[in-house]
C-alpha cells in the first residue's frame, strides 16, 4: 500500500478527457453535490474517473447497478491502480431462492441459497480494508448494501494483538470464538484457527494469507503473517487486527 493513489498507465487522456477531468476535479474540490458524466460506451469514462480519484486522492465507493458491470470496472480499476487498495463488494449468492407458497396448488417452497467463499472473503477483505483507515476503492452492486449489518458492531468486535503485550493464550482462543472463529486443527481454513503448543494460527476471513501469534507465558513474543498451506513468513508486523469470521 503506498499510502496515496498512484495511477499507473502509458495513456495519457485525450479528446474531452482532459476538459472533463478538470471539471469533475474542480467540482469536488470545491464541494458539488452532485456532477454527471455523459459518453457512450468506450469514449473511456472509467480512465476519465481514475484520472479525479488520483488528483482528488479520497477513498472512492464505485456502485454498479449488476454484478457483470461491477466484476468489469473492478478489474479495470485494479489495473489503473495496482500499488493501491482496489476491493469487490457484491451480494455473495450465486443461487437465492425466497420461501414462497403457491396458492393454487397448496405448495410451500422454502429458502434456498447457496454462497459464493471467493467472494465472501473479497467482502471481508473490503470491509477490513475499510475499517483499518487505509485508502481504498470499493467497487460494488446496489444489491449488496441492504443487510450487511452495522458497521460500528463489526469493528468493535475485531482484535488487535501487539507484539510484547499481556495476553493469554486461553483468553485468546475464547475471545477468537466470540468472534465467530472456529477452532480446526486439521483442516485451516477461512474464519478458522488453529491451536500447537504456544502458538495460535489464524486464518482471516478476508485475507489469503494467515496470522500467526507466538506466546512465551502470558506474553505475546511473536507476530508473523505466513501463507496457509506452506507455512512460509511473508512478514513480522508488530501488530496484527482480526476481524470477525462472519
Amino acid at each position: 500500500m503506498s499510502g496515496t493513489f498512484k495511477l499507473a498507465t502509458k495513456y495519457q487522456p485525450t479528446g474531452d478527457q482532459p476538459a472533463a477531468i478538470a471539471a469533475l476535479t474542480d467540482g469536488l474540490n470545491n464541494g458539488t453535490k452532485e456532477q454527471t458524466l455523459l459518453g457512450v460506451t468506450g469514449s473511456g469514462k472509467t480512465f476519465t474517473m481514475a484520472n479525479v480519484i488520483a488528483n482528488v486522492q479520497k477513498p472512492t465507493l464505485v456502485l454498479s447497478h449488476n454484478k457483470t458491470l461491477a466484476a468489469q470496472l473492478y478489474s479495470e480499476f485494479k489495473t489503473f491502480f495496482p500499488e493501491n487498495e482496489v476491493h469487490y463488494f457484491v451480494s455473495y449468492f450465486d443461487y437465492y431462492q425466497p420461501e414462497a407458497y403457491m396458492a393454487s396448488s397448496d405448495t410451500y417452497i422454502e429458502k434456498d441459497s447457496k454462497i459464493n467463499e471467493e467472494i465472501d472473503r473479497l467482502r471481508h477483505a473490503a470491509t477490513s480494508a475499510l475499517l483499518s483507515g487505509r485508502d481504498c476503492i470499493i467497487v460494488a452492486s446496489v444489491s449488496c448494501i441492504y443487510g450487511i449489518g452495522s458497521r460500528e458492531d463489526y469493528g468493535e468486535m475485531s482484535i488487535v494483538v501487539k507484539k510484547g503485550e499481556k495476553r493469554r493464550h486461553e483468553k485468546m482462543m475464547r475471545h477468537l470464538n466470540d468472534i465467530q472463529y472456529q477452532r480446526n486443527d486439521i483442516d485451516f481454513h477461512r474464519s478458522t484457527f488453529r491451536v500447537r503448543g504456544d502458538v495460535i494460527d489464524v486464518f482471516p476471513a478476508g485475507s489469503e494469507d494467515a496470522y500467526r501469534i507466538e506466546f512465551f507465558g502470558d506474553e505475546v513474543d511473536r507476530l508473523t503473517i505466513i501463507n496457509p498451506l506452506t507455512g512460509e513468513i511473508i512478514s513480522e508486523p508488530n501488530e496484527l487486527r482480526i476481524f470477525p469470521g462472519s
